[in-house]
């Protein structure tokens, strides 16, 4: 093993954070995102793209506070803290000012799209929560990159 990465395993360093989710997510998957058109995406529900982006995320926030080593209830809680719906529109508003009028349109699909109210939660959050995995799920699908920039744009509580 090379010195900077056993200085890595033990979390003396952080690599960059776009180098860590964008090597750590495509290894996991074995290959690059296959890229799809708008159109395509387009035949995709809402709902479906919002399931899609659900997972991204959590996986997201998951390899964000996996370092530095923790214990996996303290794991838990981080995560869960991040993956409430309430946070999940708190970071939808802070991305708004810098979407793209196509990422606009996303958004408003899945808002309108938000269906099996939660009881937990307002309507309204609930329906910006899966806004925002709507978008994820787009954006992971078309344009790998530019999701990257969105998520290394919010901020995780550490």
């Amino acid at each position: 093993m090379k010195p900077e990465q056993e200085e890595l395993l033990d979390g003396q360093n952080e690599p960059p954070k776009n180098s860590f989710w964008t090597q750590a997510l495509l290894v996991s998957t074995g290959q690059i995102p296959q890229q799809m058109t708008h159109s395509q995406v387009q035949q995709i529900s809402p709902a479906a793209l919002a399931y899609l982006g659900d997972a991204i995320y959590e996986l997201y926030v998951r390899m964000c506070y996996l370092m530095p080593l923790q214990r996996p209830d303290t794991y838990h809680r981080l995560v869960v803290a991040q993956v409430r719906a309430e946070k999940q529109a708190l970071h939808l508003r802070s991305l708004i000012p810098y979407l793209k009028e196509i990422e606009l349109d996303i958004v408003r699909r899945g808002r309108n799209a938000a269906a099996g109210r939660s009881k937990r939660v307002d309507p309204e959050i609930y329906q910006q929560a899966t806004s925002l995995e709507t978008l994820i799920g787009y954006l992971y699908l078309t344009d790998f990159q530019r999701l990257t920039e969105l998520l290394q744009t919010l901020e995780l509580e550490k």
